[in-house]
């Protein structure tokens, strides 16, 4: 099917279409994480406690992991031109609001719906870049994606940076919002349509006991620090809220989220790695970027800048690593990427008003390279032992539990970072519990190969 609907495509439109959804998924990753140097802005500007605001990026990222399980049932029940311009009306929607945002609450709406509509894109990108070009291109495809997926959420920041030097916030959604709809006008008119929709049932109560679970256990995590009977009251019925989610999934013929494939040991295991590596990224990138500007007292363009050697090394790095996974396999690039993750934590564990910001930048950046290392060899190793038919399946899985469990690291490590009296002793402690998402990261990994190797 995939080479039928390859060879009824004009080169031409091909290109096209190519260059809007790489353009598109870029800056809905990149816009991921341009909040992150703006939080301690918008904290000042807008009288919000640092526990509040961090809701522009872990609303942003919780919500991409709960639309993401949809893209499948939308895939079907609706065309893909369709789902590609309601998909980029969407965010140039919420990219508007943003643009017109008056308070916090309209900000984090904006970012929501941008959120919905970014959850939706990533995986759409993958699908019909697979379903467009014939197979013995598709190494190249999925490569070219991949640069994307990792360079968009890596640069986000340090762009902020100088648009917040220069600019203000709100430019962070006006210089978009433009480019979102010219990409929407190009895709009306070059946009080919390949599938036909089905009837395909929505299961709404599914939707709803994701989101509210989800939310639910974030905010208790948020407020536990200052109400904490609410916040643990909240965390408890979170939890239970998502366990009857995950209860539903077992018991549908068509569940929103295939959740059995979890059951497959390779999957479940180099998933839990992905997910430690994914929770010390956008972890780390949301404390670095906070203690430079409230603790160093740079600028947001130079807080920018301490981030940007990182996020170029980890594009670079990115690039190279699916071909050495393919000669090497994943052993050794994990294993050394884990050890780069923890030596590059200790001046981070240690550190004080004074230290350097040169310091704080080169082993910002062996951190990035560790991460690059470990990352996509673990999501290739995640789909060793599954089915062809399933691939989409674990896509959307393991997209969904990736970005979730962020959402937690950064709520989490701000959380912690909050409770002593010095934010100082706060960062030291967050970055502890970044050393042990590593450690655990590895002893996953190590379990991983010896079973693998004791059943050869």
């Amino acid at each position: 099917m995939a080479r039928n609907i390859a060879d009824t495509i004009n080169p031409k439109t091909r290109l096209a279409v190519s260059i809007i959804l790489l353009l598109s998924t870029f800056i809905s990753l990149m816009s991921q994480t341009m909040m992150i140097t703006a939080l301690p802005v918008i904290q000042n500007q807008m009288n919000q406690s640092l526990t509040t605001v961090q809701w522009l990026t872990t609303g942003y990222t919780l919500l991409i992991g709960i639309v993401t399980p949809l893209s499948s049932n939308m895939y079907d029940k609706f065309s893909n031109r369709s789902v590609f311009l309601g998909t980029i009306g969407t965010f140039v929607i919420g990219t508007l609001i943003g643009c017109l945002a008056t308070n916090f609450w309209l900000l984090l709406l904006a970012r929501l719906v941008q959120a919905c509509a970014g959850g939706i894109l990533m995986s759409f990108q993958m699908t019909t870049m697979i379903s467009i070009y014939p197979p013995e291109k598709r190494g190249t495809i999925i490569g070219m994606s991949g640069l994307v997926i990792a360079f968009g959420p890596a640069i986000g920041p340090t762009l902020a940076g100088f648009i917040l030097n220069l600019l203000g916030w709100r430019y962070l959604f006006i210089l978009i919002l433009p480019i979102m709809v010219l990409i929407w006008i190009i895709g009306y008119f070059v946009f080919p349509n390949y599938s036909e929709p089905l009837d395909i049932k929505i299961d709404y109560l599914s939707v709803v006991l994701s989101l509210l679970g989800s939310s639910l256990a974030l905010i208790g995590i948020t407020i536990v620090q200052t109400q904490w009977m609410l916040g643990l009251a909240m965390l408890v019925v979170g939890a239970i809220i998502l366990y009857f989610f995950v209860k539903r999934q077992l018991n549908l013929k068509q569940p929103m989220l295939n959740v059995r494939i979890i059951k497959l040991y390779s999957f479940r295991m180099m998933v839990l790695v992905g997910i430690c590596a994914f929770m010390v990224l956008l972890g780390m990138e949301q404390m670095v970027s906070i203690y430079a500007q409230n603790v160093s007292h740079v600028s947001s363009m130079t807080a920018g800048m301490i981030l940007l050697p990182g996020a170029i090394a980890n594009a670079l790095t990115a690039s190279v690593v699916g071909r050495a996974y393919d000669q090497y396999g994943a052993k050794w690039l994990v294993i050394s990427g884990g050890i780069l993750m923890l030596i590059s934590a200790i001046p981070f564990v240690i550190i004080s008003k004074g230290t350097p910001i040169w310091i704080m930048t080169v082993f910002y950046m062996i951190r990035m390279v560790g991460n690059a290392l470990v990352f996509s060899p673990a999501i290739s190793e995640s789909f060793r032992g599954v089915a062809p038919r399933e691939i989409s399946h674990a896509t959307a899985l393991n997209n969904t539990l990736r970005q979730v469990s962020g959402a937690v690291s950064v709520t989490m490590l701000i959380v912690i970072s909050s409770i002593p009296h010095s934010f100082v002793l706060g960062m030291r402690i967050s970055m502890w519990v970044t050393v042990v998402l590593v450690l655990l990261m590895l002893a996953v990994f190590i379990s991983y190969i010896k079973n693998r190797n004791s059943r050869r």
